[in-house]
């Protein structure tokens, strides 16, 4: 899994035409994938459903690059959800190997990833995953943590509601260890707390294989995002459909950007109080610390 592929990306004229011209455009500079349709990609060509996701696996490699090349900064994706544990076992654990395969191959190309400034960040509850796995995340992590040029989100083990349900206990926790007071508790604190804390708001939202839900991602965080719905199976996704979306969200700008200011009025600004960035700044060295014990794993 990762932004660089060993090959160039080959673009046709046709290609390159249509990406000089949307660029002409608003780019989002926030794009989150739920990359829907592995399993029924498989199914259509008769084939094991881990052949599906693997394939997957390489489409997000190939998407990513074309994300790059239209300029868009930042990509979350949906790699594994809470709900995915519910699968069969030979399933979950094909989605785990992948993961280790995927993730130890960017730890490889860290020369790569530091020449392109590209960070990579998981989000979601690390602690249901293997220890193993978690090693890998966490290395992946440090190894990238003061790029800023490109960031890749992967949403691993992740659903909103754990994430919203992990935020409050953190603030909870803050209650019982005296280090905030009950009007400190705002939805801005709520955001600071989150899996996404670090993560800009979120433009546009592409789903594919036809599916018009949202399957517990990035509830929270998509007040004034764009929303797109393809029929392609993500295996199937192609450059034509990112350059769909992304001129979907360019008809979309006026009105995205009338309702984020709307949505900015009425968030309630952070306190700028020592105790509470007192609070925030322990939460960051936890986390830190966390992914440093994870990372040591034998």
């Amino acid at each position: 899994m990762s932004w660089i592929r060993e090959e160039e990306l080959k673009l046709s004229w046709i290609e390159n035409l249509a990406i000089k011209v949307i660029k002409q455009g608003p780019i989002p500079r926030h794009v989150a994938f739920i990359m829907d349709g592995n399993r029924r990609w498989a199914s259509k060509l008769n084939i094991k459903r881990s052949e599906g996701h693997k394939v997957g696996f390489e489409k997000l490699s190939e998407a990513l690059q074309w994300c790059l090349e239209v300029g868009i900064q930042e990509v979350t994706v949906y790699a594994f959800s809470i709900e995915n544990f519910k699968r069969s076992q030979e399933e979950v654990d094909t989605l785990m190997s992948l993961a280790r395969e995927k993730f130890a191959k960017l730890l490889e190309e860290k020369e790569k990833l530091r020449e392109k400034g590209i960070k990579i960040r998981v989000i979601g509850n690390l602690d249901m995953l293997p220890k193993d796995v978690q090693k890998t995340l966490a290395e992946a992590m440090l190894l990238t943590k003061d790029n800023n040029r490109s960031i890749l989100n992967v949403a691993f083990a992740y659903t909103s509601r754990d994430e919203i349900t992990n935020s409050i206990k953190t603030i909870m926790q803050g209650y019982e260890d005296n280090e905030l007071l009950p009007e400190d508790l705002t939805d801005t604190l709520i955001d600071k707390c989150l899996y996404t804390s670090e993560c800009s708001d979120v433009d546009l939202l592409v789903r594919t294989s036809g599916e018009n839900r949202f399957s517990d991602f990035l509830l929270w965080q998509i007040p004034s995002t764009v929303f797109y719905f393809t029929e392609a199976l993500w295996p199937d996704f192609t450059l034509w459909n990112l350059l769909a979306a992304v001129f979907y969200y360019q008809r979309c700008h006026v009105h995205k950007k009338s309702l984020k200011q709307h949505f900015s009025k009425t968030r309630t600004a952070l306190s700028k109080s020592s105790r509470l960035e007192k609070f925030l700044t322990s939460l960051e060295d936890k986390r830190y610390a966390k992914l440093v014990e994870m990372s040591k794993f034998v």
